[in-house]
């Protein structure tokens, strides 16, 4: 009984982090453990928060379905952590954003893309390394 209890309290642990990712909060808390998540933003909200903004900024497309994006949302938040105020961080659900998604040709997620100076400039499609996402990051904070 007591390891169906603890596979029990360990499913919904995992899915109290698998929703707080999904929702726009910037921080989670779970236990003592506090983790920063990046927020998702809506169509509305697309040219204020992506090319408005004088810092670059990358996105990452995603859909709930997706296990790959499952893999990359907590390397996102890292960088996001990392990053911060040098670079702004965020997702998109395709699934609920149609519109942008249609506007960038997102054909497959997760895709990544990093915008500056509110122009797409990099896109990486897949469940990539860290170390790939942050190359690609340092790379647009020395142009």
């Amino acid at each position: 009984m007591a390891s169906l209890l603890d596979s029990i309290t360990k499913i919904l642990v995992l899915s109290l982090l698998i929703t707080s990712s999904i929702l726009s909060a910037s921080t989670v808390t779970v236990g003592s453990h506090v983790r920063f998540t990046v927020p998702d933003l809506s169509d509305s909200e697309w040219q204020t928060q992506v090319l408005e903004p004088d810092v670059p900024v990358l996105v990452e497309f995603w859909e709930p379905r997706c296990g790959p994006c499952a893999t990359i949302h907590p390397i996102v938040d890292q960088l996001a952590k990392d990053f911060a105020g040098k670079f702004k961080f965020y997702k998109i659900n395709t699934d609920e954003s149609p519109n942008t998604t249609n506007r960038y040709g997102i054909s497959s997620v997760p895709t990544v893309i990093v915008f500056k100076d509110g122009e797409k400039k990099d896109s990486i499609t897949g469940a990539v390394s860290r170390e790939t996402l942050e190359k690609t990051i340092e790379r647009f904070l020395v142009e």
